[in-house]
């Protein structure tokens, strides 16, 4: 289901259909540093995280994480989207790519948009975002969305960074 579009992507909700992808996404280097290993080795269970994850957000939830695709070649190249964390008192923003579309401008442009659905559709009053210190691109795009450091938090042993915006842009 496409919720969104921008100038180059479409922005659709991630089905059982998209496994290979999720398998493939889930499975770079990038991903398992920095975001973590879901442990997902086969299509079964990658079709298996996609229900219990993905589907269960946006049926619990009513969002989670969108799949971006290539408006010119309909390939999907990552996702952007938001989290419910028992941890964090509001949704958080996140966003990961395939290697090959890293640096080109993407994540950004899919998460403007991300945001602005947020706000305007989903009616978030305020938007967090986490991400590992080491993780420079991440807090380089975070801060460029406009969401501004506000605490390191602890949870499951690890030191992430927390950043809020609220609807007003503070």
């Amino acid at each position: 289901m496409r919720i969104l579009e921008t100038h180059r992507l479409y922005i659709e909700r991630v089905g059982l259909d998209d496994c290979s992808f999720i398998y493939e996404l889930m499975n770079t280097d990038s991903w398992i540093k920095y975001i973590g290993d879901r442990q997902i080795e086969n299509q079964d269970l990658s079709k298996a995280y996609i229900k219990n994850s993905y589907i269960y957000n946006y049926d619990t939830y009513g969002f989670g994480f969108y799949k971006l695709i290539l408006k010119d070649s309909n390939v999907p190249i990552g996702i952007s989207g938001f989290a419910k964390r028992k941890y964090l008192k509001h949704p958080d923003i996140g966003f990961g790519l395939l290697p090959d579309f890293e640096g080109l401008g993407y994540a950004y442009e899919a998460s403007v948009a991300v945001l602005n659905y947020g706000f305007l559709e989903l009616e978030f009053t305020t938007v967090g975002a986490i991400t590992m210190r080491s993780n420079k691109s991440s807090i380089k795009l975070i801060e460029r969305l406009g969401l501004l450091y506000l605490k390191t938090i602890k949870t499951e042993g690890e030191e992430l960074l927390y950043y809020e915006i609220s609807k007003s842009g503070k």
